[in-house]
């Protein structure tokens, strides 16, 4: 079944998943006549990593995406009368996976963007593909590292490692603590952070020092800070072992899903797990949160996440940009529209720009209990 026919149902993430891996694959939209063109959908690509390690993030990222656009659909009838058809194009993450289905949107005459692409390494390995052929723009990515993006393709709205990491710092320095741990869960991780991570303590004053991501004997402080994905952090904190009375929270990036975290389990009764994420809580009153709650209570049967708000606001941030597109909605003039960076706020959340550079971040920060409650 076509994933556009699961309008006005409720869904579980578990059957969309099922449809995903079914109809979004690569090649599948048919070409059309030309005379045909402007009655046929607008495609919209969207590459997701469902890779052990990050698939927990991309699905809720997607999911989120899905919702939003099933929603543009039915209350606007699409974008200017036009239905959007979003496809999403699953990979394992490898360089190969990311090439076939990146060049599948290429060669797709009715795709005119990438909107949330997922995960970080996915997005910034997009991004690379980008610059040998800058033709379409690369929107509202799950790319958090750094990128130089020579091209002026790639069209960040989410608050990358540097925001993140220097609030999670700053959040323990008004806790009054002066030295905390850092664990990556990857020599990868490490090479591109460590240094961030360094400059951020002294800014606030904390000493930062680098533990292992295997653990080891010694108890490590009560605070620390974990770079990694959901089952790298799982892995990390199940192996800890505190002196008995010991506390110890662990604050983790946007790349960590509390929701899937305490579903996994096992975690001491002595651990809390604090995730900085990349935008507002989904608790929040903000018109755009509401929104996506909304939204998902009507189409699925999950509780909202805030991986599934940013797939839900990096949609609504795209259909945005795409509806005020003067003349034809082509992937020229739409990259062109994406390179003014004109200011845009959606239901509260706001993206503005600075010599090409995101100027506006929202960071928030939920915490897991040790019960097994996520707060915030």
């Amino acid at each position: 079944m076509p994933l556009t026919e699961f309008r006005g149902s409720q869904l579980t993430r578990r059957a969309i998943l099922r449809a995903a891996g079914a109809t979004c694959a690569v090649g599948a939209m048919p070409c059309m006549p030309a005379h045909a063109q402007d009655q046929r959908p607008l495609t919209v690509v969207q590459i997701v990593d469902l890779s052990p390690l990050h698939q927990d993030v991309s699905r809720d990222f997607f999911v989120g995406s899905r919702a939003a656009w099933t929603d543009i659909n039915a209350r606007n009838g699409g974008i200017r009368g036009r239905a959007v058809q979003h496809v999403v194009l699953e990979t394992d993450g490898s360089e190969q996976a990311v090439r076939a289905a990146w060049q599948a949107a290429q060669e797709n005459p009715s795709c005119v963007v990438l909107s949330g692409c997922a995960s970080d390494s996915v997005a910034a390995a997009i991004a690379a593909l980008q610059s040998d052929s800058p033709t379409m723009a690369h929107a509202a990515p799950w790319l958090h590292r750094k990128w130089l993006d020579k091209s002026d393709t790639v069209f960040h709205i989410f608050p990358d490692y540097q925001a993140q990491i220097s609030h999670a710092i700053r959040s323990l320095a008004v806790m009054g603590v002066q030295q905390a741990g850092a664990v990556f869960a990857s020599q990868v991780l490490q090479q591109q952070l460590q240094d961030l991570v360094s400059e951020a303590g002294k800014a606030e004053g904390l000493r930062i020092q680098t533990l292992s991501a295997i653990g080891g004997n010694s108890a490590p402080p009560a605070m620390v800070l974990f770079i990694g994905g959901t089952p790298e952090l799982h892995d990390y904190v199940t192996r800890l072992a505190l002196p008995q009375g010991r506390q110890c929270f662990v604050i983790a990036l946007a790349d960590v899903n509390l929701q899937v975290l305490a579903q996994l389990g096992g975690i001491p009764r002595n651990i809390s797990v604090i995730a900085t994420q990349a935008v507002p809580l989904v608790t929040s009153g903000m018109s755009i949160v509401r929104s996506y709650r909304d939204v998902m209570s009507r189409l699925y049967d999950e509780p909202p996440s805030p991986q599934g708000l940013a797939g839900f606001i990096a949609a609504r941030y795209t259909a945005e940009v795409m509806a005020s597109v003067s003349g034809p909605i082509t992937r020229a003039n739409l990259l062109s529209a994406f390179r003014k960076r004109a200011e845009i706020r959606i239901g509260g959340y706001t993206v503005t720009y600075r010599d090409r550079k995101l100027s506006h971040s929202q960071v928030t920060q939920s915490m897991l209990t040790s019960d097994g409650r996520i707060v915030g």
